[in-house]
């Protein structure tokens, strides 16, 4: 890849091919889902293959129909006189630059067992980088009081699109339910994990 597309490198659509960004396994959206995945399963595969030194402890994964993304924590810099938040700034920015390559090797070789893209990111302290998430489209179809709602957002001011007031409202619900979804989410993992133990047709 040519240097000046170094940053595009890190995007989880440049594995999936050139300008388009066609999917290769579209979580339900214009061809066959990716089968679901036992979070612990990713979670062991990752393990095995990411670097020993890399990170100073477990990374903390997030898995949906369409992305794994990964997040893993570095080792504090020492700032001296210099600003904290700054130095471990810095940091991550080193990683991301330091492991470039090797990172994409481990995100050809998921996507080619899970059918997901995969999304990179690190802490140090207390600064956490994402760096780079797939923003997926996702169709639906609302009744008119729904729609109301969305429209009152955007009257309001509060987003500029009825998409926009649908993002915002999935952030607030999230925000606001985050134990019930954690043990929702739990719930399903268990459910996966017991149809992983049954019979394969």
């Amino acid at each position: 890849m040519h240097r000046s597309h170094s940053r595009f490198a890190d995007s989880p659509f440049a594995r999936m091919g050139a300008p388009g960004f066609r999917r290769r396994g579209p979580g339900g959206r214009g061809g066959d889902a990716p089968p679901p995945v036992d979070r612990a399963e990713v979670a062991g595969w990752f393990a095995g293959r990411l670097p020993d030194g890399w990170f100073t402890g477990p990374v903390d994964l997030v898995v949906d129909r369409d992305e794994i993304t990964v997040v893993g924590p570095l080792a504090e810099p020492d700032a001296g006189e210099g600003d904290p938040a700054a130095a471990r700034a810095g940091r991550i920015a080193r990683f991301r630059e330091d492991t470039r390559q090797q990172r994409m090797a481990i995100v050809d070789a998921a996507q080619e067992r899970y059918g997901r893209s995969v999304a990179w990111g690190a802490s140090c302290g207390d600064v956490r980088e994402v760096f780079t998430n797939a923003s997926v489209p996702v169709m639906t179809r609302l009744r008119q009081n729904e729609r109301l709602v969305l429209d009152t957002l955007v009257d309001a001011g509060v987003a500029r699109s009825r998409s926009e007031a649908l993002v915002w409202a999935v952030r607030l619900v999230g925000q606001h339910a985050d134990a019930w979804l954690t043990e929702l989410r739990d719930a399903m993992s268990s459910v996966e994990e017991v149809r992983a133990r049954g019979p394969q047709l």
